[in-house]
């Protein structure tokens, strides 16, 4: 699957939709079946309720997360050590 760039606006539910699912996961699933987890991040759009209702329609389990916890996401440790470093300098 390529990059999808959303011109002129921001990702909102009804595009993720229309522009990333609706055309992407009918190929996939035809691909490898309806036995998949979608994994998404906790980006406020991939949990709204018309994602939900078509993912729920196309038969689609999507993975739950936990909510966001900067401490449970290891990146956020290395970006603050590499922030410490360059204000030291």
């Amino acid at each position: 699957m390529e990059l999808h760039i959303f011109q002129g606006g921001s990702v909102i539910a009804w595009r993720y939709v229309d522009r990333v699912l609706e055309p992407h996961i009918g190929l996939f699933t035809g691909a490898v079946g309806l036995d998949y987890l979608l994994m998404d991040n906790n980006a406020r759009y991939h949990s709204a309720y018309v994602v939900s209702e078509y993912l729920q329609i196309e038969d689609i389990t999507q993975m739950d997360w936990a909510p966001y916890s900067a401490d449970l996401n290891p990146i956020e440790h290395v970006w603050d050590a590499l922030g410490l470093r360059i204000s030291a300098h």
